[in-house]
């Protein structure tokens, strides 16, 4: 089986910085994408930014400038570095990993972290 659990949510007031893992434990041998998606109560979940295996990243525009996606492959974990952050960062974000490979568990498939909760208020 594979888990994702997330760490690093938290409050934090606007302006500041908070930094995200999640961690995919399992026998797993390669993990084709990561990524963090956000969900607001009564709202569609959200991509927030997404990496590949080789690196390659995309964000979603509302925090281009401000957030970093980084992956260590070695260790099947993926970072979110949030800077300047907005009220409007509010959100419970959840980890993602995308096309799993590995032992015990069926090839390709998708999982889904439980969420952490982040909050931005004064």
């Amino acid at each position: 089986q594979v888990q994702l659990v997330e760490s690093g949510g938290g409050l934090v007031q606007p302006g500041g910085s908070l930094r995200l893992s999640c961690a995919a434990s399992g026998s797993i041998f390669s993990i084709n994408a990561m990524g963090w998606y956000r969900q607001v109560s009564g709202k569609q979940r959200e991509l927030v930014a997404a990496i590949r295996s080789g690196g390659s990243t995309n964000y979603a525009d509302s925090v281009k400038g401000r957030f970093t996606i980084s992956r260590d492959n070695a260790k099947n974990t993926v970072y979110l570095q949030m800077n300047s952050l907005k009220p409007e960062d509010t959100a419970v974000y959840y980890c993602n990993a995308v096309g799993v490979l590995g032992v015990g568990f069926p090839p390709g498939m998708d999982y889904w972290g439980k969420g952490t909760l982040v909050t931005v208020s004064s």
